[in-house]
């Protein structure tokens, strides 16, 4: 058993969000002792490392939150440093596809969304969109020539040796099961025995966000619930079957995007993902069930207010992840040629979906805090994309903590 250690900032989580926090805080605070626990053997096991590897542009968020202005400077901010650490990247730009009148009403409160953003967005009629991409079908599209694609997976072990070369420290295997507040410091006491003092305390947690606050008695009002994207791949005849990424415009009234056409950064291509929900919150395999993840969605009020509120839907989220026929078709609406034969195993991910006692699912990032720790306790997506500008947001409310 390791003796006690002290810090002056310890992070949990090492995923990219806690990656990104934990090396700008290095740079901002050089003379501090910085340490960074993470409960698997590697970076990026959870979200950061199951998703399409899109750096969004921002097109979707409303005007003005965190989400809008932290995913725009997010996705300058990734390019540059995939650019300048020469991992792999591209800026393959994205079509947003309408593919039936409703959808084409909702492209044009999107382009004006994309203007309130600033994000420049090109429409297209049909027969623009066809000469783009010959492969798929639509009434119009917009184009956003900001969005790319990257290895967020990589993104994620550059951030930690950037981290690491500047002095801080990373304990990997490293689950938190206690923490304690006290007038002087946050005292944490890992599963396997390991104890440490801190003077202050984030939480960059994801699918625990929850569950990190209430071991510290933080009074908060939001459940993390799991929704399992499902993926397919095409097969590699198929690589080049889109030159872009393709979207379908999204029901403004959920916070998932649709089953899109999604160029990898190795080449080859992804249909997904849907959003299934889940009844474990790191159920990848297909026994998707833990006991303790299902009892404390289904005593949490929020829990049952979306379902009545999003009934419908997640009845055809359900029954098109048990018949891939009907996945097929949400991406033949706008890409015909595709069949059966060509959906592909490919890993599945999980959205932590911050929702509250009232029903309302929680779009933009969410904080709380104490008055020594800060946590993120909602940060899907566009959090890979918004990486960097939310470290550089943590670095800037926990500075006056740090040095008061």
């Amino acid at each position: 058993m390791q003796a006690h250690s002290s810090f002056d900032i310890i992070i949990i989580g090492g995923g990219i969000v806690g990656l990104s926090s934990a090396w700008q805080l290095q740079q901002a605070f050089p003379e501090k002792r910085i340490l960074l626990l993470e409960k698997e053997p590697g970076y990026a096991q959870h979200q950061t490392g199951h998703n399409s590897g899109v750096i969004h542009a921002g097109v979707y968020y409303q005007p003005g939150s965190l989400k809008a202005r932290f995913c725009k400077e997010g996705a300058a901010a990734t390019l540059d440093f995939c650019r300048h650490h020469h991992l792999p990247v591209e800026q393959c730009g994205k079509l947003l596809v309408a593919t039936h009148p409703l959808e084409l009403e909702r492209m044009n409160k999107l382009q004006q969304r994309c203007e309130d953003n600033g994000i420049e967005v090109e429409k297209l009629s049909s027969e623009q969109l066809l000469q783009r991409e010959p492969n798929i079908k639509g009434l119009g599209a917009l184009f956003v020539a900001a969005t790319g694609i990257a290895d967020y997976g990589a993104v994620s072990r550059q951030m930690a040796a950037n981290f690491v070369s500047l002095g801080g420290r990373i304990e990997l295997q490293s689950e938190v099961q206690h923490l304690r507040e006290s007038a002087s410091n946050i005292e944490i006491r890992l599963r396997n025995g390991c104890r440490y003092h801190t003077g202050f305390l984030i939480s960059c947690g994801g699918l625990m966000a929850d569950r990190l606050t209430r071991l510290l008695n933080i009074d908060t009002d939001f459940r993390i619930v799991p929704f399992r994207g499902e993926y397919f791949r095409l097969p590699e005849r198929l690589n080049n079957v889109v030159r872009h990424l393709i979207y379908p415009i999204p029901d403004p009234d959920l916070p998932f995007l649709g089953v899109h056409l999604t160029r990898m950064i190795d080449g080859s291509v992804t249909i997904g993902p849907n959003a299934v929900l889940g009844w474990k919150r790191e159920g990848y395999g297909q026994a998707n069930f833990n006991l303790r993840d299902t009892a404390a969605m289904l005593t949490f009020p929020g829990f049952w207010k979306v379902g009545v509120k999003h009934w419908r839907s997640g009845i055809n989220e359900w029954k098109n992840s048990w018949h891939r026929y009907g996945y097929l078709q949400l991406a033949r609406k706008y890409c015909p040629q595709l069949t059966l034969a060509d959906l592909q195993p490919y890993p599945t991910g999980i959205r932590a979906q911050a929702v509250l006692s009232d029903g309302t699912l929680v779009h933009d990032f969410l904080f709380h805090e104490s008055p020594r720790s800060l946590h993120v306790c909602n940060a899907p997506s566009p959090a890979a994309t918004s990486a960097i500008p939310i470290g550089r947001h943590i670095v800037e409310r926990v500075t006056g903590k740090l040095i008061g």
